[in-house]
Order: structure tokens, then sequence, then C-alpha cells
């Protein structure tokens, strides 16, 4: 497993640094702004659902590692533009200062801009897919990072702030904002080898969804114990931020055991796929499991 990481890791920010544009000519704060923020020392866990559910169906190619780094360049602008003045309110990003810190807010949204046309472009240059698998793996990352998915949950997030919501609201604005695009990363990586059937398919929505939202909780739960210098973020800023989070509606051990439901749900979601899905298996692990 310590290999698929490292290669996953080592070819989407090969490509990354291919594709996205360099620090110079008239926009080069722009573009400065645009590389701080993807390469800022990220986990990458999309892109390892991506070549997972590739792994689960089939195998990984150029395409994979392309549909992985537009992936990523999507997360990364929501990173961005979460951390602004507007939204969270967020100086600290995987511990160093955040775009809008680093760059002013100015350059953070027209960068968080910039990374969401650069997503769409590293889809459309895919060569050698047919025009429905194209298609669908721009539909994919169109539903999971826009108003039917990411953005809608960010936009609850932000009328929610300040004041209490209930379970089904709280679950349903995760359910947007997280794991949409966590179950997208998941379809697209099988999607793109053009040898996913619908039963696998289903399988995988099921298990995208299920490890999506227990991400959430337990970056819930990461909030109250761990460190500012473990999750590179300020530690509490949910809270002080009068977010609802599932910890302060459900409490800290109902919590965790929704999260370790949730990721029984996702691994049984897999049986169908034998040891070929192991990898996704020890992703899901991974993500119940952090501490950052």
């Amino acid at each position: 497993m310590e290999n698929f990481i490292l290669n996953c890791h080592r070819q989407v920010n090969a490509q990354l640094e291919a594709f996205l544009p360099t620090e110079d000519g008239s926009a080069e704060r722009l573009h400065g702004a645009v590389r701080y923020s993807v390469f800022n020392g990220g986990k990458r866990i999309r892109p390892l659902l991506c070549y997972g559910a590739a792994c689960a169906v089939a195998d990984i190619d150029e395409t994979t590692i392309k549909i992985a780094s537009a992936i990523e360049m999507m997360h990364a602008y929501s990173l961005i533009h979460d951390d602004l003045p507007a939204m969270d309110d967020d100086d600290l990003r995987r511990g160093k200062p955040a775009c809008h810190v680093e760059y002013g807010e100015g350059i953070a949204i027209l960068a968080g801009d910039a990374l969401q046309s650069l997503a769409f472009q590293q889809l459309i240059d895919i060569e050698g897919l047919d025009q429905p698998t194209h298609l669908e793996l721009l539909r994919l990352l169109i539903r999971g990072g826009g108003s039917s998915g990411m953005v809608a949950g960010q936009a609850i997030d932000l009328v929610s702030t300040g004041s209490e919501i209930d379970l089904p609201k709280l679950v349903e604005m995760h359910r947007l904002k997280t794991a949409a695009m966590i179950e997208s990363s998941v379809i697209m990586g099988a999607v793109g080898t053009a040898k996913a059937d619908e039963e696998q398919l289903v399988a995988l929505r099921t298990f995208g969804t299920s490890i999506g939202v227990a991400f959430q909780i337990q970056d819930d739960i990461l909030d109250l114990e761990s460190s500012t210098e473990e999750l590179g973020k300020e530690q509490g800023s949910d809270m002080n931020g009068g977010k609802t989070t599932f910890t302060s509606l459900l409490g800290l051990e109902m919590a965790k055991e929704n999260v370790t439901e949730l990721y029984n749900n996702s691994i049984e979601s897999l049986e169908i796929f034998g040891d070929r899905a192991d990898r996704l298996r020890s992703i899901a692990n991974f993500i119940v499991t952090r501490n950052f």
C-alpha cells in the first residue's frame, strides 16, 4: 500500500507540475498563488480514491493520472475559497498561511477561479476517450463540485453558521459539501477505465457517499481532539466559528459510533470486487483513523 500511495503522489504531482501555468509573465502573482495552494503538502485523498477505484475495476493508466489531477485542482480551489474571510475565515491551511493571507484576498479568489477552470481543461485535454466517457467525466466533476454538490453544501454551511441545525440538515449539508466530491472522485476513477459496469458503479457510489460523510465526521472529531500542529489549521475553528458539527449535535462518543457504522457500510459495499478493492479499503481505514 505504501508504494501505491507514493506512486499516486509522485504521478499526480508530476502531472500537476507539468500542467499548471508557470510563475512568469503578466499573471506571475496569480500563478504563484495557484502553485502555492496546490503544492502545500496535501494528503491527495481524492486522487488516491480515484486510483483505488480504477484498480478495483481495471488498471491505472495515463487517463487515471489526468483525472486524479483534475480532481485535486478542483479540491484545491475549494480550499482557497473556504478559507476566505467571507467564508470560514481561516488563516492557516496545512500548517502554512492560507492563500489569501499569503497573496491577498483578491488574488486568492482569482486563484480559486483559475484552478476550477484548469480542472475542466485537464479533463477536456485527455486524449483517446470515447465521447460518452469524456462527457460522463465532465458531468461527474460538475455534479460533485458544483451547485448540485460541494458548492450547495458550502452555501448551506454559510447561511447556517451561528444557528443550530438538526441532524438531517447537517447530514445533507455534508453529503453535498464533502461527500459529493469524494463520491465523484471514486466514480471518475472507475469511469475513466471505460470498463466499469452498472453494478460496480452502484457499489462505488455507496462506498463514496459512506466514506465521504465519515470523512467529515472524523474532521469534526479531530477539531476537538487534535492539535493545531497536527491539523495544520486552528484547532477548534468550527466551534469558535459558531458552526453546528456532528460532535456538538451528537456528542463525541456517538459521533465516533457513526464513523464506525459508515466505515463498515463502505467496506461492505466493496464485497463484489474481492481483493481488487483492497486499496480502497486501506484508504477508507486511513480516513477514519487519521489524526490530521
